[in-house]
């Protein structure tokens, strides 16, 4: 998206990868930025989870930090090593429950989308699995692969090759539907009904940032997310395109944030 932005407006965008404590610290710059629309925050369905998972945070996230469009929504997949005894959803719920405290699961760390992904399902498929997390999707994988953990709920873009090549076993997507990139694989929502746990990205801007410079990068953002190329390329990353206003963005920003609120108090869960 920063490419194509710089391509139309002819200014370049500088990606500057900012980690530490689950995005909240990448999220505190843009939070103190000037409001000129120079300083932008790629947030989302993390600033979500944080905003309950952190107590203490130095910002309110839907206060200070108005939304500008939203870009990308992409499945977590819920996969297993191929001798897994289960090719299911539904197996794989009848053997969790046959083996109470028996299965791992990975996750890219805790509080992050993988995680939230896991614990929803414990929740809603009445299941109970030992979190087991990690410093990122990589290590998480290489575990499973070599089958120290026995499940994960993985982003798309990090999974999907494996999964082609026969190295994993999709079970199901965490989308509300099937997606493109993976058609045969069903959504978790048929078989455990109301469950969706989908990674939305967007960009966000200082709260008071005014309206005419939102609109710009919001129309702008539009017209790049549809463009067949762009429309392809986020479908190879397991995905797909979200269009909409700045609005539409922020009301689903608020949703998500009471969503996870839930899971989070539900499960305990505590900032790793």
């Amino acid at each position: 998206m920063g490419q194509w932005l710089s391509d139309r407006l002819g200014q370049p965008f500088v990606i500057e990868d900012r980690g530490g404590a689950g995005s909240n610290l990448g999220t505190e710059v843009v939070v103190n930025a000037a409001p000129d629309g120079y300083t932008l925050l790629l947030d989302g369905s993390s600033n979500a989870v944080n905003a309950t998972l952190y107590p203490n945070l130095n910002f309110n996230f839907l206060r200070d930090i108005a939304p500008v469009g939203s870009v990308f929504r992409a499945p977590h997949i819920m996969e297993v090593v191929p001798s897994f005894p289960a090719n299911t959803v539904p197996e794989f719920i009848a053997y969790a429950k046959a083996h109470p405290e028996k299965l791992n699961m990975a996750s890219a760390g805790t509080g992050t989308t993988s995680h939230m992904a896991g614990e929803l399902f414990k929740i809603m498929a009445g299941v109970d699995m030992t979190h087991v997390p990690y410093r990122g999707a990589g290590p998480a994988l290489t575990d499973l692969l070599g089958g120290q953990v026995q499940v994960m709920f993985d982003n798309a873009a990090s999974s999907i090759d494996h999964i082609r090549a026969g190295r994993l076993r999709a079970l199901a997507v965490t989308t509300a539907s099937r997606v493109e990139a993976l058609p045969d694989v069903p959504a978790v929502g048929e078989f455990v009904p109301g469950y969706e746990a989908s990674n939305v990205n967007g960009v966000g801007a200082p709260t008071k940032t005014p309206v005419e410079i939102i609109t710009t990068l919001n129309n702008e953002m539009n017209d790049i997310l549809a463009n067949p190329e762009a429309r392809a390329r986020m479908a190879a990353l397991g995905g797909a395109v979200i269009t909409g206003a700045p609005a539409d963005f922020g009301a689903f920003l608020a949703e998500e944030t009471e969503k996870w609120a839930r899971v989070v108090k539900a499960a305990g869960l505590k900032p790793g």
